[in-house]
């Protein structure tokens, strides 16, 4: 078995050699057969434990297929990228972030087509395509980004991953997504370090969401991060929501729900549990509004007043699982 890995390694050509005459293939316009040697190339050189070399055709054909518009193969090539990381055990630092940084600028960002008249079947189709064609893109982009996060998470960042990579994430789906799910976006953003981006999404948001869905997104923010045990960014974020809607003279939504939420940060600012318990109790029809934020208080009362969970199985990995951010 020795002997037969090293005859793999010897007859493997240098990564080199192989990027050139796969980046001739991407450029005489066969994407396909490109996208297949690039695969095979790239799981010969793991095969041998070349992992370096298989890295570098996959980012080499990860950028090269994406700038030529082939968002799938693109995608594809980055997923297998981020996948090599990990089987390759390669630290997390700033290098390596470097290199999924690098490929993640290669998604295209473009924007739908304007002023169509959808009485007309040609606009429509039009219409329909841009969405589709969307939808590959966060897909794909999404994808990738999240199995770089589970490497990030594994090989040295954040226990919850890198939380640049999260903010990446995070962007890409708000600013590309078609029909945005900000509740997902939001447990992106509250990994990340960017509350102020965060607060920028929110008021773009609500600016478009149907009534009674603006004040559910700020409360839900607020919460995710309180159930983190991060105050600083919770109160960040409040603070940036309402000076942008100020600067943009728009009203901020005022509700029970968003009363209480200004209640709770105040609170958890002190050893004030009985309070917390009141203020749940008090507003318990609007925190109702929402499956999730009852969990997302027990997290909170574990977390700031080390209050035993009724289910110690369960945790905030747990939840943030089940909304979808793996």
């Amino acid at each position: 078995m020795f002997r037969e890995r090293v005859r793999r390694v010897i007859q493997q050509p240098p990564a080199q050699e192989n990027i050139d005459k796969l980046e001739k293939v991407v450029k005489e316009g066969n994407y396909y057969g490109a996208q297949q040697m690039y695969k095979s190339t790239s799981a010969r050189y793991a095969s041998a434990e070349r992992y370096t070399d298989a890295l570098n055709v996959l980012q080499s054909g990860a950028c090269l297929q994406l700038d030529k518009g082939q968002i799938t193969c693109g995608a594809e090539l980055s997923l297998l990228f981020a996948e090599t990381l990990a089987k390759a055990n390669v630290p997390y630092d700033e290098d390596t972030l470097d290199r999924v940084r690098k490929i993640f600028k290669k998604f295209p960002r473009l924007s739908l087509p304007q002023h169509l008249e959808l009485a007309d079947d040609d606009d429509l189709q039009k219409l329909s395509e841009a969405i589709a064609a969307a939808k590959t893109r966060v897909e794909g982009c999404a994808s990738f980004l999240k199995a770089a996060i589970k490497w990030s998470a594994e090989f040295g960042a954040h226990r919850y991953g890198s939380p640049e990579l999260h903010d990446m994430l995070a962007d890409y789906m708000y600013s590309e997504s078609p029909e945005v799910d900000i509740s997902k976006v939001s447990l992106h953003f509250v990994r990340g370090r960017n509350p102020k981006k965060f607060a920028s999404a929110l008021v773009n948001f609500m600016g478009k969401c149907y009534p009674g869905e603006d004040d559910l997104a700020i409360g839900r923010a607020i919460l995710m991060y309180l159930s983190l045990g991060n105050l600083r960014d919770a109160n960040k974020l409040m603070d940036e929501v309402k000076m942008e809607v100020e600067l943009k003279n728009i009203n901020f939504p005022s509700s029970e729900l968003t009363q209480f939420v200004n209640y709770l940060l105040l609170t958890l600012q002190r050893d004030a549990l009985p309070l917390f318990n009141m203020l749940r109790q008090t507003y318990k029809s609007s925190i109702d509004r929402e499956s999730t934020f009852n969990e997302l208080l027990d997290e909170i009362a574990a977390k700031f007043y080390n209050v035993r969970r009724r289910n110690p199985l369960e945790g905030i990995g747990d939840f943030f699982k089940m909304m979808g951010g793996e």
